[in-house]
């Protein structure tokens, strides 16, 4: 019975510590980011899905919205999708996807950095301040109404990682392993990555024996 309770502890572990959160990006053509509000644990990963359109991910702070955050605060790298054009996949029945590690709980202040987008409210937030109620996604959005998109000047796909999934979002496929989120969020589950995968079949196995 103790051995039972352990190897069901472990497998739900596995299954905590690879959780992946999807973002569809342009759904149906619009400039949004859906959900536009994500909390997420530290160890989660995030995974951007680009449907249409040719849009970014990039981080920005809270105070600059539509201002890569490297730009004020040259301590932290940030991230930034580039342009992920999804007509370039379309052909294939595949999608563009950009997959982040979030790292803590902090907030994450994301935009499009495409033409007007962020002007227009293409933002959101990660792990939005439960405590402070004056930086909420609406109050963030307000202020991108006002500001200058800044396209980011660093390398493409930096502190993520880049990759395609079904039209669907099923079944991604990445070029490396997601790299952390500079600083920090709820959405469906797209699935565990392969080797934790495995992991968890092969306690199953010897939980039944």
């Amino acid at each position: 019975m103790q051995l039972t309770t352990l190897l069901l502890g472990a497998l739900a572990s596995v299954a905590s510590a690879q959780k992946t959160w999807s973002v569809a990006v342009a759904m149906n053509g619009s400039l949004t980011f859906s959900p536009n509000r994500l909390v997420a644990q530290p160890g989660e990963f995030v995974q951007f899905q680009f449907h249409a359109g040719n849009h970014t991910v990039t981080q920005s702070t809270f105070d600059q919205p539509c201002q890569p955050i490297n730009q004020h605060n040259s301590s932290i790298a940030g991230f930034h999708s580039g342009f992920l054009p999804a007509a370039a996949s379309a052909a294939q029945g595949m999608i563009p996807t950009y997959t982040i590690q979030v790292n803590n709980t902090q907030p994450l202040w994301l935009y499009c950095a495409q033409g007007k987008h962020c002007e227009n409210g293409m933002v959101m937030v990660i792990n939005e301040p439960a405590a402070n109620k004056s930086r909420t996604l609406e109050s963030f959005k307000a202020l991108a109404a006002g500001a200058s998109t800044v396209v980011p000047g660093g390398a493409a796909g930096a502190g993520g990682t880049t990759g395609t999934g079904t039209t669907d979002g099923t079944n991604p496929s990445g070029t490396g392993a997601p790299a952390s989120a500079s600083s920090p969020g709820a959405a469906g589950v797209v699935g565990v990555p392969g080797g934790m995968a495995l992991a968890a079949a092969g306690m199953a196995a010897v939980l039944f024996l």
